[in-house]
């Protein structure tokens, strides 16, 4: 007789089904697992059998062969404990083989029994969604899992307690959906001493999703206004906080008792690798670009990155996804974050001041801001030059909206952007609308088309310029609550293109 119980493979979020086939016939005693499985899958057999003794359960004096089907597709990770030892179970007729074919079930077996915690539930129970199927996992990931509303998720303390559930003595209950409140302590933006023009371009990138560039001297306030931006962005809905907690699952990020609505921030030191920004390494795991989906991904010192690193941004800035390629695994994480930059004007930091800067000055700050290619600074919608603070700036008093005003218009003009949007796939934000969607939602009317001519006139401005500086009004008249796209919107969308460099 051969028994079946159901498990998955994870390919980067996503997760494929598994059958684990199980037979006991007679021969030399032997428990072999084939398949393709990795280390860690062969070692569970030493868990297994230490968790069937616990349990005063013993192995019979015959040959147990597991098989893990597709057999070309590589099997690595602890969650093969649990469904493995189903299967065990059904052949030795302990649990009803018919029952256990209803689940898919993933969890690592401690050496007494108990089920220990492992990653990448939530793409589990979507996956067993799939296959009209149940999902068995340890008690603590069973509060993520539930989110998936499709399937039930049950949660599972050790092996004792499954058994009890099959035999009908001990009926385990479906798991609830679990919410994290954050603890983190996120700043109020009216900390920030003045930089008012800052805060205005954090408050457009926010409402629209934009990629923001911040480049001033030393103390300028660029990691403090960038510490303080998910303070007034909107808390995720719940697609988008399934979506980002299906990463942070299979990273082994989640806590256990659930699912996180408040917005990622990370920020990677500048001396990360290629593999910790983009994603890779061993499993093909997601990177910092990747963690930071639906949030935000603050990257200071910019022009200190490794080159490479640096244009890997290029192509998921635009597609809002990267695929991490390597030898023996190919997967598609989801990027869309709003990237925010952060650089000193040059090496010494101090350009602006006469008395501080360099000898070499300008050719300094050329050099440094060089580091940024053109095609990568143009994914940048808005470039804003913080000015130097002076002590007597410090010692006012503070001034200027606090995070929760600043929000509530944030909030709104998401609000317009997701009832522009709706029914659209891959279009949330205005940051993300092109083509002949752009041209129908962000057409400006005469006297700014007028004033675009002679911007282009003046400044040589290219296609993809222009389609930004669109984009930018567009979320500039969803705060206005303008329905047209006027001068003043395109005016200031420019105002914040033609920083810097003043090249379009």
């Amino acid at each position: 007789m051969i028994t079946k119980a159901y498990t998955v493979a994870f390919e980067g979020v996503d997760a494929r089904i598994v059958e684990v086939q199980c037979a006991v016939t007679a021969g030399l005693p032997a428990f072999s697992i084939v398949g393709l499985p990795g280390k860690s899958v062969s070692e569970a057999i030493e868990r297994i059998r230490s968790a069937l003794t616990a349990m005063a359960v013993a192995l019979p004096s015959k040959r147990i062969t597991v098989n893990l089907t597709p057999a070309d597709l590589p099997k690595s990770g602890s969650h093969y404990d649990l469904p493995i030892a189903l299967a065990v179970l059904a052949a030795l007729e302990i649990v009803p083989a018919a029952e256990i074919e209803a689940f898919v079930a993933i969890g690592e077996l401690a050496l007494d029994g108990a089920i220990i915690p492992v990653n990448g539930a939530i793409s589990a129970a979507l996956a067993a969604s799939s296959e009209d199927k149940d999902l068995l996992c340890p008690a603590g990931c069973a509060p993520e899992a539930a989110w998936v509303s499709s399937t039930q998720a049950l949660g599972v303390t050790s092996l004792t307690s499954l058994v009890q559930h099959f035999t009908g003595n001990a009926v385990l209950p479906p798991a609830k959906p679990g919410e994290v409140a954050s603890t983190e302590h996120v700043g109020d933006m009216i900390d920030v001493k003045g930089q008012e023009r800052a805060k205005r371009a954090l408050e457009i990138a926010a409402s629209g999703r934009h990629h923001v560039l911040m480049v001033g001297p030393p103390g300028a306030g660029k990691s403090m206004l960038a510490a303080r931006l998910t303070s007034i962005l909107p808390e995720m809905t719940p697609r988008e906080a399934l979506e980002t907690s299906m990463i942070h699952s299979v990273a082994g990020l989640l806590s256990g008792q659930g699912i996180r609505r408040d917005r990622p921030f990370r920020a990677p030191h500048h001396t990360a690798s290629m593999p910790a920004i983009a994603g890779g390494g061993r499993g093909a795991s997601p990177g910092e670009i990747s963690l930071a989906h639906n949030g935000v991904l603050f990257m200071d010192e910019f022009p200190e990155y490794n080159r490479n690193v640096l244009e890997t941004l290029r192509q998921p800035l635009e597609t809002g996804e990267i695929a991490v390629t390597r030898a023996n695994a190919k997967v598609t994480y989801p990027c869309r974050i709003m990237l925010v930059a952060a650089a000193n004007p040059c090496r010494c930091g101090h350009l602006a001041d006469a008395n501080r800067a360099c000898s070499r000055a300008p050719v300094c700050s050329e050099d440094y801001l060089g580091k940024i290619s053109g095609p990568l600074m143009d994914r940048f919608d808005l470039r804003i030059e913080l000015p130097p603070m002076a002590y007597s700036d410090l010692d006012l008093p503070a001034s200027g909206e606090t995070s929760f005003e600043i929000a509530k218009r944030v909030r709104a003009a998401r609000e317009i952007q997701e009832a522009r949007y709706e029914g659209l796939t891959a279009i949330n934000q205005n940051a993300d609308i092109e083509g002949k969607l752009l041209e129908d939602v962000a057409t400006p009317d005469s006297e700014s088309r007028a004033f675009l001519e002679q911007i282009s006139d003046r400044f040589g401005l290219s296609a993809r310029g222009y389609h930004r500086i669109l984009r930018v009004a567009r979320t500039i008249a969803d705060l206005d609550q303008s329905e047209m796209v006027r001068k003043p919107h395109v005016a200031e969308a420019v105002s914040y293109r033609t920083s810097l460099s003043q090249q379009l």
